[in-house]
């Protein structure tokens, strides 16, 4: 089980900000226009587009801003400048921190995520410190409300899935990056999913106690709060109490 799922679902049910929902649109539209750069405008090709925009489309973001930024990276240079920066290192308590950023200028965005690993307990690490405990799996999540659990996970296993975790309140489907969507078109017939994307996914999780848990939380939110951060992976897991204190949590 990746604990970042544990963690965004968390945040799902506590809903989301204006100021962070704006965050999130800007984050989604630099994907989605490096896609295009890359890969060209067509979603029948561009493989790394379309999941881009169906995670714009799964954040609730208005059609009209998907296409404008589509318009946008295939009319010109928009998205030119973006680079894509990985940044590895350790939070507290040992635990394996992978950043992944689009930015215009790759030393500010390492000054401040050096920043937030210092402020928190952490440090950078060289790279490949940390990059050989994550694997690219494709992560479905879906809400258990109102479905037969064991009947949504041996359909998703049946159309390719690799695995399948039950959590409290929620399912998590992994597959192979190349899968993703073949298995989400099966699995949204019986309920949409909260999300599906490219993930890094540990292959080994460190369960923390309460405090030291909430510690590494705090540095995880704070780098996903970069304007330059797209995905942040850790292999930290929760414990039912401390998921239990952040869903009380306002």
């Amino acid at each position: 089980m990746s604990g970042h799922s544990k963690w965004s679902s968390i945040k799902h049910q506590k809903g989301v900000t204006d100021a962070r929902r704006g965050q999130l649109f800007t984050k989604l539209t630099r994907e989605i226009m490096v896609a295009v750069r890359e890969g060209g405008a067509s979603t029948e090709s561009n493989f790394r587009l379309r999941l881009a925009i169906q995670r714009a489309r799964d954040s609730n973001m208005p059609v009209d801003n998907i296409e404008r930024a589509v318009k946008r990276a295939s009319g010109g240079q928009e998205g030119a400048s973006l680079t894509g920066v990985t940044v590895e290192g350790y939070g507290p308590n040992g635990v394996a921190v992978l950043v992944e950023a689009l930015t215009d200028n790759r030393n500010r965005t390492l000054q401040e995520v050096r920043s937030l690993f210092t402020r928190h307990g952490g440090s950078l690490g060289e790279s490949g410190c940390v990059a050989w405990l994550f694997d690219s799996k494709g992560v479905i999540t879906v809400e258990t409300d109102g479905v037969d659990v064991e009947e949504l996970a041996l359909l998703a296993i049946d159309a390719g899935a690799e695995d399948v975790k039950v959590e409290t309140g929620y399912l998590e489907i992994l597959t192979t990056p190349q899968n993703l969507e073949s298995v989400r078109q099966v699995v949204e017939q019986k309920k949409p999913p909260v999300s599906a994307e490219v993930c890094r996914v540990p292959s080994s999780m460190v369960v923390l106690g309460e405090k030291e848990a909430l510690q590494a939380l705090k540095l995880l939110d704070h780098l996903e709060e970069l304007d330059d951060v797209q995905h942040v992976s850790a292999n930290v897991d929760f414990s039912e109490a401390v998921l239990e204190k952040l869903r009380t949590q306002a």
